[in-house]
């Protein structure tokens, strides 16, 4: 097995592991008896624990940004439709990336300052992102200019992490997830007044 299928392997088990037990009942021993590898190949790959949770929790964002990212740049949507693409993208890959919602109950109990770098990164991507969709939407008319653009990101966020709470820790999801569409017109209709 090549260098690169034993840390893809471990990352998998890995991210498996963390998304049923969580962090802190996951250890490094388990995660090599259900990989099937060494516990030295663990350390091999990856320098702790966290630095191997980091890497799952790279791996889901990688994944979000990557979707997201088509819905950002594809050509054939106008602003409105990208904004709902968007949102509703999001909040599905999220509720799939169950390592993740690691990282939202730690803000509540503790914090991982190991990822932070990874939720800023995070952060500011989405910012971008959002950016680029609503001054799409200023350029074609669907949406007013917004002369506290940066405010308005960071509400964005706020509102979209607000959500994450109920949704993927009190799993509400299911729930309200056919709502979206009455969500999403709200904040389209804001943006074109």
């Amino acid at each position: 097995m090549s260098i690169d299928s034993t840390k893809d392997s471990i990352l998998r088990v890995a991210n498996q592991l963390f998304s049923r037990f969580g962090f802190h009942k996951t250890s490094m021993d388990e995660i090599a008896k259900v990989a099937r590898k060494a516990k030295g190949s663990l350390y091999y790959h990856f320098v702790s624990k966290e630095d191997l949770f980091r890497e799952v929790i790279l791996k889901e964002i990688t994944i979000l940004k990557s979707q997201l990212g088509l819905i950002t740049n594809n050509s054939d949507l106008d602003a409105s439709q990208k904004l709902h693409s968007y949102l509703v993208k999001r909040m599905e890959i999220l509720n799939a990336t169950a390592s993740y919602h690691e990282t939202i109950r730690a803000d509540f109990f503790e914090h991982f300052h190991f990822i932070d770098d990874l939720r800023t990164d995070l952060d500011t991507w989405e910012k971008e992102n959002l950016r680029k969709i609503i001054l799409q939407g200023v350029h074609t008319g669907e949406f007013t200019l917004i002369t506290e653009m940066d405010v308005l990101l960071d509400m964005f966020l706020m509102v979209l992490k607000g959500l994450e709470i109920p949704f993927f820790l009190q799993n509400k999801y299911e729930k309200y997830s056919p709502y979206f569409d009455g969500l999403i017109n709200i904040l389209n209709k804001g943006l074109a007044t």
